[in-house]
């Protein structure tokens, strides 16, 4: 019999990094070079703009990705720290907590006394089994800080230089946003299609759905950028 074997997608983490890094980068420095093509006309102006933008967005969003790992990481650290301590000072309480857990499933008295006085004999896996199935916490990467925010800080970087592409190949700074215009869109569509294809959802529904969400952002952003110079 061949056996059985399931494909599961288990980098979660790591897309949504990109996701965060790319969908930023392709918007922003193009709103930005879209807002600038309306009031001056240097192409080289705008690079510099917008190559300083990119720096500068890259830097917030990756520490902004640390952070917000840190965070998770020392938000675990304090939980199971207090579960560490209620299963010594109040053991029936969280005894009883597993009972209704395992309930919840479906399970009878006894098989719930079976498993609790297991539980009770390996505190460890006690305090791993309340973290998981209590809080809905799992255990953060020892190095998820630093890899969050060099994921996204790259994914910013590769993403913004993208629409400044066109001002790059370019002299004439409108013709150049036009062709901005397209390059994102296309981008847009190729990087949707892409984390469609990991993430399990319909390729042409992502592209789509990320064409569509970005380029009212970027829209969004361009007619501000414009309004104000």
């Amino acid at each position: 019999m061949k056996p059985h074997i399931e494909k599961h997608f288990t980098a979660g983490d790591a897309v949504r990094d990109v996701v965060i890094g790319m969908s930023d980068g392709l918007t922003v420095p193009f709103a930005l070079a879209a807002g600038l093509t309306g009031a001056i006309s240097q192409t080289h102006l705008i690079l510099t703009a917008g190559f300083a933008e990119i720096a500068a967005g890259s830097i917030a969003m990756g520490l902004g990705g640390y952070l917000a790992a840190r965070g998770d990481a020392e938000h675990y650290a304090h939980e199971q720290a207090r579960e560490e301590n209620e299963i010594v000072t109040m053991p029936e309480a969280e005894a009883q907590e597993v009972r209704e857990i395992f309930q919840s499933y479906g399970l009878s008295a006894e098989e719930c006394g079976t498993v609790v006085e297991s539980l009770r004999r390996r505190p460890k896996d006690w305090v791993a089994f309340m973290m998981r199935f209590e809080l809905g916490l799992e255990r953060p990467e020892p190095s998820r800080a630093w890899k969050s925010a060099l994921t996204i800080a790259i994914a910013y970087i590769v993403g913004g230089v993208i629409p400044l592409s066109a001002y790059i190949l370019l002299s004439n700074a409108h013709s150049a946003l036009r062709l901005s215009v397209v390059v994102t869109l296309v981008a847009l569509a190729i990087f949707g299609g892409i984390k469609g294809k990991f993430t399990g959802v319909p390729v042409i529904r992502s592209a789509l759905q990320t064409s569509i969400i970005g380029g009212l952002a970027a829209a969004a952003a361009f007619g501000i950028a414009r309004w104000i110079s």
